[in-house]
């Protein structure tokens, strides 16, 4: 049985990519040598602590279970994180070239990788939970969350559950 990858897990941080290739293949350097994976969320795109390690954990699990979609457990964890099936929808949850405030989730997460990430980016102690009006439209947009869904199930406090329903149902729909 798949581990739950637990909201408390995941780091915030924030970085500037001048070249997405190169950062890439460091990332995947970092991850060779600590024997982990790593999973950058576009923070800008996923709504909170709890959305990010939902996606791993979906992903972790459809990996145990031979349903995976992609051929990396970073691509299906943004596959869930979009609670899409297309990769061309899943990169944009992903990091960009340029300025970035993201989500880390390391699988195992270990001090060691904590400090060899900080030679690729800043890890920070931001809420990251907290949706402010700009990241709620993106995310009414993105899960096609109508004003009017949004309304009937509480108001602007429900917008991360009724994504996390979304991430679910990906799960549910393949």
């Amino acid at each position: 049985m798949t581990a739950r990858y637990c909201p408390d897990m995941v780091l915030t941080a924030r970085c500037t990519i001048p070249e997405r290739s190169a950062f890439l293949e460091a990332l995947r350097t970092i991850a060779a040598i600590n024997s982990c994976r790593i999973i950058l969320f576009n923070a800008d795109r996923i709504a909170g602590r709890a959305h990010a390690a939902l996606a791993v954990t979906l992903a972790q699990r459809a990996f145990d279970l031979g349903a995976n979609i992609s051929n990396t457990l970073e691509m299906e964890a943004l596959l869930f994180a979009s609670g899409s099936r297309q990769c061309n929808v899943a990169i944009s949850f992903g990091i960009n070239d340029g300025e970035n405030h993201l989500f880390v989730c390391c699988v195992p997460l270990r001090d060691e990788i904590r400090v060899a990430l900080e030679s690729l980016m800043k890890l920070t102690h931001e809420d990251g939970d907290a949706i402010l009006p700009e990241k709620q439209q993106v995310l009414m947009e993105a899960f096609g969350i109508s004003p009017a869904e949004l309304s009937a199930t509480g108001g602007d406090a429900r917008l991360a559950d009724l994504v996390l329903e979304r991430v679910a149902l990906l799960q549910v729909m393949r």
